[in-house]
């Protein structure tokens, strides 16, 4: 199974080296990241209504 990103446990993190994706709880397969299939610790990420907006939301981009 590929990266869960909508899991409240999931979190990226840019380094020097690149960009770091784990999950909070290791709860994940270590080498290539991966969560596991129908993992029992996923958790609906939830947005706030606080200026947030998610990337693949439709809307207005903004200019390059």
């Amino acid at each position: 199974m590929e990266v869960r990103s909508d899991c409240r446990h999931y979190s990226t993190r840019t380094t020097g080296d690149g960009v770091v994706r784990r999950c909070r709880l290791g709860a994940n397969d270590a080498m290539p990241f991966a969560c596991p299939d129908g993992c029992l610790f996923f958790e609906s990420r939830s947005i706030t209504g606080a200026g947030w907006r998610r990337p693949d939301a439709a809307g207005p981009e903004r200019p390059s």
